[in-house]
């Protein structure tokens, strides 16, 4: 079996990002099934090895194919240089501009990587917005940097919780700006993109549900007009087109119906609507891919946790997951391929 190759960003240095990305290192699952390597400053990574009591070699590296990717040896590719007393001053649990400024730098070295076909995975640790926004960076996000920084198709959130794929049709933006994203024309765009997906994934003919906006999908208009302008007319045209859609169907059962097998995925109409879902059925084990880059990304689902960073306290199970699963992804897409 083919190995994908692994950038793993670790996140904000303030955050739990380099201590899970070291744990999840020292588990011999993801190098049976990945070749992984982080992105980072080395003094910030063995800084996260001393929390974690771990005493693998660092061979840092200036490309991917110069990595060992054996167990006991973390390859490690450093974006920028920085000043020893610059790294040791950044403090966990605090929004910092430095510690925002290197998070998004190993993102871009990733996503450089990636534009260059030298990484076929790449797995990312959470982010401070607030962070990030210090350094005058307007993105809102992962999504959103590598949507602008990628030669993309399109730029498709899923979530993976168990048995649950759960797609979005907005994100990171506020509930008002989210229900001027329900258009019909923005549904059938994502339900064509997630078909897509499953397509490539050898799955010939997937099951899609959409989700509705109003309670009881507005009960014929009871409380709302959505379903019956943009939503209904969205799963007739794609219906039309030969995709399998069913909806809109209320959001307060969707999620339980595919956890139940009936659908492949559901679109959510919004972030909070998907989340939530996925949170409660398994907080720490939900993780988020993003299609249609030139590469695959994943990420965790929480964020940086500042209130535990360096502590070890941070559970790596979310970070692990997402390494091992977007490999499972990768090499089932190569399979069929």
């Amino acid at each position: 079996m083919t190995k994908p190759i692994v950038a793993v960003t670790t996140g904000d240095p303030a955050g739990i990002g380099p201590e899970t990305s070291v744990e999840s290192l020292m588990q011999k699952e993801v190098y049976e099934k990945s070749r992984p390597f982080l992105i980072g400053p080395k003094l910030i990574i063995e800084r996260a090895m001393a929390v974690k009591n771990c005493d693998f070699e660092v061979n840092v590296i200036s490309e991917p194919l110069e990595g060992k990717y054996q167990f006991g040896t973390i390859d490690l590719i450093e974006p920028q240089q920085y000043d020893k007393a610059v790294l040791e001053g950044i403090q966990y649990g605090e929004i910092q501009k430095i510690a925002g400024q290197i998070s998004y730098e190993n993102v871009m070295k990733a996503i450089d990587l990636g534009n260059s076909d030298l990484i076929d995975i790449c797995a990312t640790a959470p982010i401070h917005k607030e962070a990030i926004k210090l350094n005058n960076i307007q993105e809102a996000g992962h999504t959103e940097i590598f949507g602008n920084n990628t030669d993309s198709k399109y730029s498709l959130t899923m979530f993976h919780t168990q048995n649950l794929r759960i797609f979005f049709l907005s994100r990171h933006v506020s509930l008002r700006q989210a229900i001027d994203c329900v258009t019909k024309e923005n549904c059938v765009e994502h339900l064509e993109n997630i078909d897509s997906v499953f397509k490539s994934l050898g799955k010939a003919h997937p099951k899609i549900a959409l989700a509705a906006l109003n309670p009881h999908a507005s009960d014929g208009g009871l409380f709302g007009e959505e379903e019956e302008k943009e939503l209904t007319p969205a799963v007739k045209e794609a219906t039309s087109k030969g995709l399998n859609v069913v909806g809109p169907v209320p959001a307060d059962s969707v999620f339980f119906q595919a956890k139940n097998d009936a659908y492949d995925a559901v679109l959510s109409l919004y972030h909070d609507q998907g989340h939530i879902a996925c949170k409660t059925l398994d907080f720490e084990g939900t993780i988020t891919l993003t299609w249609g880059l030139p590469f695959l990304r994943s990420g965790v689902d929480h964020g940086t946790a500042f209130d535990i960073a360096g502590q070890n306290k941070a559970n790596y199970i979310s970070m692990f997951n997402q390494i091992v699963i977007a490999a499972d992804y990768w090499n089932q897409k190569k399979k069929y391929e």
